[in-house]
């Protein structure tokens, strides 16, 4: 509901500064209403009775919470988090903070800030208990039996670790409530003290856990099409499907042989790979760069819009770092290794972002198509039937989706688009967008597919 972005980027009559701090000081009013209807009780009277900056511990809590969330879950706020980062960005200036009264950001709260301020945090984390209770269990293709073994012993070291760690309720007293409970967050305080409670380790079991499951959704689909590649292509022989791309033919902006492309190709799936790996640490760093109030932006047209051109030093280095550990493993580099940040092409690292998370969003739709087509196949006489009838057999619509894939996702097309680290990334979606002209798309319908993002293929914001 917010127009923050409008009422301060857009509109620009009067003291910008005090317009910033009057659009904060709003959107914390509508919070604290929305609390105090939630659960009146609790929070009518440090919310309706006090002032803004004497519930500066609540507000920062709640926008670390929301920050916390959308890293956690990508698909989540889509347009929401980037109004708050803006308003957040803005909100680290000197003089809105004395505006507002208070400062809005708090850190991002993890496992390792957690553990840091508890006696014990440093033996759970060396544990090597810790590593059996958030091992991931996979059902497809095994014996039930077998799953709930291994479910069985992931839940009794649980419950072992609960054991050695969480200090026992005292007989009589009331159960500590969670740090994340109402009361807590209104007195700007922890409840547990420097202890862990059975909460606490289960809360950080499951964290550590959803994170190994982050990095698994977000690194299968590049390990799947990179076997892809290296199963069904050759480098040394193009057989009946090169991957040569020529400039200007298909869209093409770039002009490969078919060894070229498929090492151009092999390099940009490898780097995507080691960058959805630290995808939690370039998503911090993003923050980092994003809410520090020494690097100020400016309002620039880049061509897709008005946006706050930043640079954004902290993601530069982890980029950098990335980069040179993949081409230190492929050796010779294909293209440019030009990474833009803070420019007309990536204005600031909240684009940066955005534009990277759409990696899985791209290749998870492809590998499952490409996964499926076999199953689809074999399903019935009518399937097999218009497939042979169409494009032969089902390897040969396969080896056309992969070999158009691979040529002309990686081609230089798009507005942006070219041989530099970022321009593999937007040729890519390009070629999601012309999905629906390809010759194979009725092979897509076939496995289910329903788009590259799914209802949300407007807005994605690049």
């Amino acid at each position: 509901m917010s127009e923050y972005t409008d009422k301060v980027d857009v509109y620009h009559a009067g003291n910008k500064a005090r317009r910033m701090a009057l659009q904060i000081q709003e959107i914390c009013a509508i919070l604290a209403g929305l609390v105090v209807a939630n659960n009146f009780d609790v929070a009518r009277r440090p919310l309706m009775e006090k002032a803004f900056d004497e519930n500066m511990h609540f507000f920062r809590a709640v926008f670390e919470i929301g920050r916390r969330y959308k890293i956690l879950n990508p698909d989540k706020l889509r347009g929401s988090y980037g109004k708050m980062m803006h308003l957040l960005q803005d909100s680290v200036k000197s003089e809105v903070a004395r505006a507002v009264g208070f400062q809005c950001v708090a850190p991002v709260k993890t496992v390792y800030s957690t553990l840091a301020s508890k006696r014990v945090g440093q033996q759970l984390l060396e544990d090597p208990l810790l590593l059996a209770a958030t091992r991931e269990v996979y059902e497809s293709g095994r014996d039930r039996a077998e799953v709930a073994a291994e479910v069985k012993e992931k839940n009794e070291a649980l419950a072992e670790l609960k054991r050695k760690y969480a200090e026992p309720t005292p007989q009589g007293a009331p159960a500590p409530k969670p740090d994340g409970d109402l009361a807590s967050l209104l007195r700007g305080k922890q409840t547990s003290g420097d202890g862990l409670t059975p909460d606490n380790v289960e809360t950080i079991a499951q964290s550590i856990s959803d994170h190994f499951a982050f990095q698994r959704y977000n690194r299968e689909p590049c390990d799947r099409i990179i076997w892809y590649l290296k199963t069904y292509f050759s480098p040394q022989s193009e057989r009946d499907w090169s991957l040569a791309i020529s400039r200007g033919r298909g869209g093409s902006c770039l002009s490969h042989s078919h060894q070229t492309q498929y090492v151009f190709v092999l390099q940009s799936l490898l780097l995507w790979r080691e960058i959805m790996m630290n995808m939690f640490v370039l998503w911090h760093s993003t923050e980092d760069d994003l809410l520090d109030a020494t690097l100020g932006y400016r309002l620039c047209d880049t061509g897709q819009g008005l946006n706050r051109m930043q640079s954004a030093p902290r993601v530069s280095r982890l980029m950098k770092q990335i980069l040179h550990q993949v081409q230190s493993e492929v050796g010779s580099w294909v293209g440019l290794s030009v990474v833009h940040l803070g420019d007309r092409d990536v204005p600031n690292a909240l684009v940066f972002i955005d534009k990277y998370n759409q990696v899985p969003r791209i290749l998870g739709p492809l590998v499952r198509t490409l996964d499926k087509l076999p199953e689809v196949y074999a399903s019935s006489s009518a399937t097999r039937a218009l497939i042979d009838k169409e494009f032969g057999n089902l390897e040969s619509l396969r080896m056309m989706v992969l070999q158009d894939f691979f040529r002309h996702g990686f081609d230089g097309s798009g507005d942006d688009g070219g041989s530099c680290i970022d321009g593999r990334l937007t040729s890519c979606w390009n070629w999601c967008s012309k999905i629906e002209k390809k010759k194979y798309f009725p092979g897509f319908l076939l496995t289910g597919f329903n788009g590259f993002d799914g209802g949300f293929e407007s807005a994605s914001g690049w």
